[in-house]
């Protein structure tokens, strides 16, 4: 088998460039066990934290050491430490210990390899709210976290020489140049439920063997895309990119069991139940590609979050292992629901689907990062189809407003209307009368597009629209009394659902096209080092365009629209070569459960989901000369673009199944069908391709 999963660097993107870096974590495919270095967590960018403070287990440490007086940390040097998907090894330099890490669904492995000549220790602590204990030959470790049980069994493949319990630690003592294999089961039901898994998993495997799965599993998952030509650096991008994409959701199951922390029971069910999602930014990328690698587990997914809302009232919107937390806006799962719907996945209860996502559209406020009943803000969405900005200099008078995340009132009426377009498509597929009033509402955006500035724009609850604004600066941090993290610049464009309709606000396909042409060369309007102080989620700069933030994702496909797909074939190339390498800083922008780096799987193949609930994604330019994508259904589609290189991205022709194609959208079902696209690629753009 071709080892994908050594083109995985789980250090790409672990240095941020304004906020929040990548881990670099050990793990199965959206499984329990996700393990990396105990780091000081004070410190953001993990690739720059000098010292590791131990292994996890669960909420617990295990940390090896040696000599007589043992402190448990040590520096390391990543020139003396190597990390995959599937394992890690690392030199801890204070005392000479190899530490090496390896991962079952449910459990992590660890081998410990003690210099000689010194007394070898091992320390396994918990918090001190935890439980822990020797039971039936194991080290048990239970404690509760936010409501939540987290518990572990450890096994040791040596038994120590002594053995002392310091509060809630064990100090445990070896023979010198040991080499110790610890295997730690892992539970959120309880410690019981964490053996079972320890020796379900790992009774009849050593370290060398569990790795050794854990990479097959990862090479058969990466290995349903495969890719041939363009770079090195390239593929690592690009598989590296594809395993963060399978990162979230998570599965909690644990053999026909799972603790819910939406009704903090512990259910018997056969079907996986995954947690661990924001909706806000998983929606637009992450999803659609694990729908279309593995459907039934998407299919699982939207089960977990239908029992979710049975469960606990609600359906969430960034559901964790510890319950729903009211962050971003709108009500995304409508999203991901009616995107799956409309891509043929009917194995769930559509009916529970449509009363929740009714429920969370009409009776839930729309307020950034609240969890509240409809209130005034809402009432003026519902009787004049746009939410109200607070007039300027005047204090926040609705309880359920977030101090800081304010109204964000221009995007809350954008994602909303997108929302309930999602919701007349899935009413209008179930028969629902309602469907009409969804589509209705789903034009809403037209309500916050001034034509006098051509931008999307706040009014106050009298229709007036706010004076003096800038659509560049205005909004305070993060443009938040108007919009979530950006500006104007990108929200104008957020209307995925009715391209066209906007292109008729702004003039026509052409008004479009400028907009977009001068998008990508706008000035900030001030210093960058104040526009990005103000905007720090707009990373990945290009004039006023943002690749670092989920908002912009679709807009360099929004050429397409305009008649001029060249123009995206080159605008996505620039993209993709600037903001995406293979160092620790080759991620632009927060990776938020695998959305940046879905964008980079879609765009590197050559396509992508401009609109999801629209059975169709939007052709762009693939660095690689073929991709073969292998699908559930036993087909294959292939998409070869034929003269390849870095200068040769504009499309001069193109064929779906030998049949010429001049289109620059495919369909979904065209790659259920399995096929071919060729692309013919060229130096200079082909003006008259798909230019209809």
């Amino acid at each position: 088998m071709k080892h994908y999963s050594d083109y995985v660097d789980p250090y790409i993107g672990s240095v941020s460039y304004m906020l929040t870096s990548t881990q670099p974590l050990v793990h199965l495919p959206h499984c329990m066990a996700q393990i990396r270095p105990v780091l000081d967590e004070r410190i953001n960018d993990k690739y720059l934290a000098p010292v590791i403070f131990g292994f996890p287990a669960s909420r617990g440490t295990i940390m090896p050491d040696i000599g007589n007086a043992p402190v448990f940390q040590s520096m390391f040097d990543h020139d003396f430490e190597c990390v995959r998907c599937y394992r890690g090894s690392v030199l801890l330099e204070d005392s000479g210990i190899t530490a090496e890490y390896t991962v079952t669904e449910h459990c992590a492995v660890y081998r410990f390899a003690y210099p000689a000549g010194q007394k070898a220790h091992l320390r396994i602590a918990l918090s001190q709210d935890g439980r822990l204990e020797e039971r039936d030959g194991l080290i048990i470790g239970e404690e509760t976290w936010e409501g939540v049980p987290h518990c572990f069994a450890a096994a040791l493949s040596h038994q120590p020489q002594s053995c002392e319990k310091q509060g809630n630690a064990l100090l445990m003592n070896f023979e010198p140049g040991i080499t110790l294999q610890v295997k730690v089961g892992l539970s959120y039901i309880d410690g019981q439920q964490a053996a079972f898994n320890l020796h379900k998993e790992t009774d009849a495997l050593d370290f060398d063997a569990v790795a050794a799965k854990a990479q097959s599993v990862w090479d058969e998952t990466l290995g349903r895309i495969e890719v041939e030509g363009g770079t090195e650096q390239q593929k690592r991008v690009f598989y590296t990119s594809l395993y963060r994409v399978h990162q979230r959701m998570i599965n909690i199951s644990e053999y026909g069991r799972y603790y819910s922390a939406y009704d903090h029971q512990v259910h018997e069910d056969e079907v996986d139940f995954y947690v661990g999602d924001g909706l806000w930014d998983t929606y637009r990328d992450a999803h659609p590609l694990q729908l279309l690698l593995e459907p039934e587990r998407q299919t699982d997914m939207i089960r977990s979050y239908l029992r979710m809302y049975s469960q606990s009232g609600w359906m969430p919107c960034f559901p964790s292992i510890v319950g729903d937390h009211a962050v971003m806006i709108g009500k995304h799962s409508t999203a991901m629901i009616t995107d799956a719907y409309m891509k043929g996945l009917r194995d769930f209860d559509a009916e529970l689907a449509w009363e929740a996502m009714v429920k969370n559209e009409e009776e839930a406020t729309k307020l950034p990062w609240s969890f509240a009943p409809i209130n005034e803000f809402d009432q003026c969405y519902f009787e004049k189809g746009f939410f109200p900005a607070l007039p300027a200099g005047e204090k926040e008078w609705i309880p359920a407003a977030h101090s800081f995340e304010s109204r964000q009132c221009v995007s809350v009426t954008l994602e909303t209307s997108y929302d309930e377009w999602c919701l007349s498509r899935m009413g209008e597929a179930l028969g629902k009368p309602q469907a009409k009033l969804y589509a209705q509402r789903a034009l809403n955006y037209r309500n916050v597009f001034n034509p006098e500035i051509g931008f999307m724009a706040p009014r106050l609850a009298d229709g007036s629209w706010v004076p003096d604004f800038d659509p560049r600066l205005s909004g305070g941090q993060g443009g938040r009394a108007y919009f979530a993290e950006c500006n104007s610049w990108t929200y104008t464009l957020h209307v995925q659902h009715d391209v066209d309709g906007l292109a008729q606000l702004m003039g026509g396909k052409k008004g479009l096209e400028q907009y977009l042409d001068r998008m990508f060369v706008e000035p900030f309007g001030t210093h960058k080092f104040n526009f990005l102080a103000q905007f720090p989620d707009e990373t990945g700069l290009i004039g006023q365009f943002c690749m670092g933030n989920e908002p912009s994702f679709h807009i360099p496909y929004l050429y397409n629209r305009t008649g001029q797909p060249w123009k995206a074939q080159r605008k996505l190339r620039e993209i993709m070569r600037l903001w995406y390498n293979d160092t620790p800083m080759g991620i632009c922008g927060d990776e938020d459960g695998g959305a940046m780096c879905a964008w980079y799987v879609f765009s590197a193949m050559g396509f992508y989901p401009v609109c999801p609930g629209k059975p169709e994604y939007d052709i762009g330019s693939p660095v690689f000369e073929k991709i073969s994508i292998h699908l559930s259904n036993g087909k294959t589609f292939t998409i070869r673009a034929e003269g390849n290189t870095e200068k040769t991205k504009y499309i001069q022709s193109a064929a779906l199944n030998g049949e010429g194609y001049n289109k620059s959208q495919l369909q979904h079902s065209d790659i259920l069908a399995g096929g071919e696209l060729t692309l013919r690629m060229g130096e200079r753009p082909n003006k008259e391709w798909a230019s209809l």
